[in-house]
């Protein structure tokens, strides 16, 4: 098949204000693509503007839960292809506040669903879900054929938004697939919340960095580069049968403890910080890795970051932008 030529496409890419949407828009950019993005609240700072996209890419102002904006977009724009990532992404605040969190994630993703069907010039929607959808399981790694198990509010509402869009293709073949991605990392994740941004930040400026957990939990941290490659491989196979409609793992498929994590970092750091461990993180699962050798196979797409190869881009990152 002849490489999809990117140059001159209207794509929406919804979340191109947050952290992978931002990378994604981004790459879409520098292919030559129209990129649009709807934005509710406008930030002082956001994404758009650390990556640089201000002038670059066409930012509506509009919310997706209100079904009218993402018809409006949609047609008026003549949208071709649309990358799904906007969602309440913090687990936190989804366990706090679980009605915005369901609103956002699960009735954003069935008006962009009825507006795509609806829509004349849509060829295609990958829609962004998680690895956390599949929530606790017995067998671990997860493999796309594992139940969605996901019992937390973030967790249910990929759960549900992944149903729905199943949904539409079943009943309306609106051609669509599905990521389910590892925990990302990489430069401008301005979530320092997360556990790598919040280490990396706390060590440059010379403070205890602190584990939610008892730092034992596992998990699959992918590069961001690896994750915005995999949204442009789905995205260029979206004409297979083998792939419309279907669910795909994208991860290292090398999971690894919080504490390791945390000393990897300070390694490539070069600080000697013990942190502090408070064993408060409720509501998370212990163990969570994937699978990827469905990628692997059918959309012969594989990570090509190390751990140590990303973190070190990451830190150098924030390096740069905390320290200039």
């Amino acid at each position: 098949m002849a490489k999809m030529n990117w140059k001159g496409k209207n794509v929406l890419v919804t979340g191109a204000d947050g952290f992978i949407g931002s990378h994604l828009a981004k790459a879409l950019d520098d292919k030559g693509t129209s990129v649009l993005t709807i934005v509710r609240d406008i930030k002082k700072k956001s994404n758009i503007d650390i990556l640089g996209l201000k002038n670059k890419i066409s930012v509506i102002h509009g919310n997706l839960v209100n079904y009218a904006d993402c018809e409006r977009v949609i047609n008026e724009y003549d949208i071709e292809l649309c990358f799904h990532l906007a969602a309440q992404a913090i687990v936190g605040p989804a366990n706090r506040s679980p009605l915005s969190t369901f609103e956002s994630n699960i009735k954003g993703t069935w008006n962009l669903l009825e507006a795509s069907r609806l829509s004349k010039t849509i060829k295609g929607i990958v829609i962004a879900s998680s690895d956390k959808a599949y929530g606790q399981q017995n067998k671990l790694p997860y493999t796309e054929e594992s139940p969605l198990n996901g019992y937390f509010p973030y967790d249910a509402s990929k759960a549900c938004a992944e149903i729905i869009a199943r949904c539409y293709f079943m009943t309306y073949q609106l051609p669509l697939a599905i990521t389910r991605n590892a925990n990302t990392y990489g430069p401008a994740d301005m979530n320092i919340s997360r556990i790598i941004p919040d280490v990396i930040t706390k060590l440059i400026k010379n403070e205890q960095p602190l584990i939610r957990s008892d730092g034992t939990p596992k998990r699959d941290y992918m590069y961001i580069k690896d994750a915005v490659n995999a949204y442009l491989t789905i995205a260029e196979n979206l004409h297979r049968k083998d792939v419309l409609g279907q669910a795909f793992n994208f991860g290292t498929g090398k999971p690894i403890s919080v504490l390791e994590l945390y000393n990897k970092i300070i390694k490539l750091i070069g600080k000697n910080v013990k942190p502090k461990i408070l064993g408060q993180a409720k509501n998370e699962i212990d163990r969570q890795y994937l699978s990827i050798k469905k990628a692997k196979s059918i959309l012969k797409w594989e990570p090509k970051y190390s751990l140590d190869k990303g973190l070190r881009e990451t830190i150098a990152w924030y390096k740069s932008y905390f320290l200039k």
